[in-house]
């Protein structure tokens, strides 16, 4: 492999490991913080994908549709979290994991009714359509650059939400002991509500930039969702520096075990995700 190539293949790494931090995120602070088995996270990713369709075809602009698809986000998130997970928080998991598995088909077939089951395309805006030339014949496209821009930029409004306001430090304490945060007058219910809705607008942001780059299709939402669980295991449940580490260690692995390793690039992720859960059987990081 010559240095552009694997420069290349770098590139892409870091920002699928970017793009799986963004939905393993989300799903790590939801179990982390609520402590709700959410099996239809990557339905999230899905409903971005699909708002990004049809929201840039509406509007015109990318940008305008990432912008309008969050805060439908947020407020679906909401609205969801009122509606059905609040009322499974002091549930059995078994409960939640056959709420959300329903959900699962219910968002599927919504999806069907509402876009259909062919494929979709979202254009890439033109003033990022251009590519950066490493070679004479190779290139790196300048959208997956501002992906990962934005990822980036994600993780570091959320490392400061986190760890620096306020808000981070009742999430944080709500974490730790949910009945002694409740009991010092903080409104937990308010809490949840926020992170629910925050995980929500995560995958669902991360879906809508995705989907110029991997299209929009059927039932999408599912194979991103074992990625995300196999980062959150790898990472430690609850842990979201664990799961940013995590996740660009499954980039790597996942990017060049194709290129390098083909016949095995399938088994690759669960070999590593095996071999960290014998070093550490919580994870690289607790909660």
């Amino acid at each position: 492999m010559d240095f552009p190539t694997f420069l290349i293949q770098l590139l892409n790494s870091v920002q699928y490991g970017l793009l799986l931090f963004m939905l393993a995120a989300g799903l790590t602070l939801i179990f982390g913080i609520m402590g709700v088995v959410n099996l239809a996270h990557g339905s999230f990713y899905m409903l971005g994908a699909y708002l990004a369709y049809a929201l840039s075809s509406l509007l015109g602009s990318l940008a305008l549709a990432i912008a309008c698809g969050a805060v439908l986000s947020i407020i679906f998130g909401l609205a969801l979290e009122w509606l059905l997970f609040r009322h499974f928080y002091e549930r059995d998991h078994l409960d939640q994991v056959l709420l959300t598995f329903g959900l699962i088909y219910i968002f599927e077939e919504m999806r069907s009714i509402l876009w259909g089951d062919d494929v979709h395309s979202v254009p890439i805006p033109d003033v990022l359509a251009a590519s950066i030339p490493l070679t004479d014949t190779l290139s790196y496209p300048v959208y997956r650059l501002v992906i990962s821009g934005i990822c980036v930029a994600l993780a570091i409004g959320l490392y400061l939400l986190i760890s620096k306001t306020r808000l981070g430090m009742k999430i944080r304490a709500g974490a730790f002991n949910r009945d002694m945060t409740e009991a010092l007058g903080v409104n937990i219910k308010l809490i949840h509500a926020i992170v629910f809705a925050l995980g929500v607008a995560l995958a669902s942001v991360a879906g809508m930039i995705a989907a110029p780059v991997s299209s929009v299709y059927p039932n999408m939402g599912s194979q991103v969702l074992i990625m995300c669980f196999v980062v959150v295991v790898i990472g430690g449940i609850g842990s979201v520096r664990g799961a940013l580490i995590a996740a660009l260690l499954v980039g790597l692995v996942d990017t060049f075990g194709k290129v390098l390793l083909p016949h095995l690039s399938g088994m690759l992720v669960y070999m590593l995700m095996a071999a960290v859960l014998l070093w550490k059987p919580q994870g690289l990081f607790k909660q």
